[in-house]
C-alpha cells in the first residue's frame, strides 16, 4: 500500500476512530487528543503495517493500547505510597488545601485513631493503604485471607465509628484480589 493510500485509509476511518475514543475516555475534548495521538502513531509506523491484514483492526488495536498506556500513567501519577512504619508521616495528596485547620484535624484524628489500633488490626489496615493487595496480606503476615479482609474491615469501622461527628470522610475502599 502506497503512502497516499494509506493516508487516504487513515482520513476515511477518522469518524469511527472518533466514536470509539469516545467510548474509551466518555470525554470529547480527551477523545480529541486519543484521536489525534493514534492517527499520529499509525502515521509513524505505517511501515509496521503488513498488506492484507485488517487495517481498522489494527488502527483501533494501537487507540486501544495508548488509552489504556496513558490511564496507566495518569493513575501512576496520582498514586502516594508511604512505606513508613510511623502513621504520624503518612503522606496525603498535594491537591488538598493544607491551609485548612478542619482538613487538618481530620487528617490528625484519623492518624491518631489509626495509631491507637491494635497491631492485629493497624498492620493489615497500614499494609493495605501502602497499596498491598488482600492475598499478598495475607502470605506476608501468614493469615487466611478472609481473615486479612475482616481486619481491615473491622479497622475501617473502628475508624467509622471513632469520627462520628466528621462528615465527608471516606476511608479508601476498593476491590483487591
Amino acid at each position: 500500500m502506497s503512502t497516499i493510500q494509506f493516508q487516504e485509509k487513515i482520513l476515511s476511518i477518522q469518524k469511527s476512530m472518533f466514536g470509539h475514543a469516545m467510548m474509551l475516555t466518555t470525554n470529547r475534548y480527551d477523545a480529541e487528543d486519543l484521536l489525534q495521538e493514534t492517527t499520529l502513531r499509525v502515521l509513524d509506523n505505517q511501515h509496521k503495517f503488513v498488506d492484507n491484514h485488517n487495517f481498522n483492526g489494527w488502527v483501533f488495536t494501537v487507540m486501544r493500547n495508548i488509552f489504556i498506556n496513558n490511564y496507566k500513567k495518569e493513575l501512576r501519577n496520582q498514586l502516594i505510597i508511604d512505606k513508613t512504619d510511623n502513621m504520624q508521616n503518612l503522606e496525603i495528596s498535594n491537591e488538598q488545601n493544607r491551609e485548612n485547620p478542619e482538613e487538618t484535624m481530620n487528617i490528625k484524628e484519623i492518624k491518631f485513631i489509626i495509631n491507637n489500633l491494635s497491631d492485629d488490626l493497624k498492620i493489615p489496615l497500614s499494609m493495605y493503604l501502602e497499596g498491598y493487595k488482600y492475598n499478598e496480606i495475607s502470605e506476608k503476615l501468614a493469615l487466611p485471607l478472609g481473615t486479612v479482609k475482616s481486619r481491615i474491615f473491622f479497622a475501617r469501622k473502628v475508624i467509622k465509628k471513632n469520627l462520628t461527628g466528621m462528615n465527608n470522610i471516606s476511608l479508601p475502599i476498593s476491590k483487591r484480589a
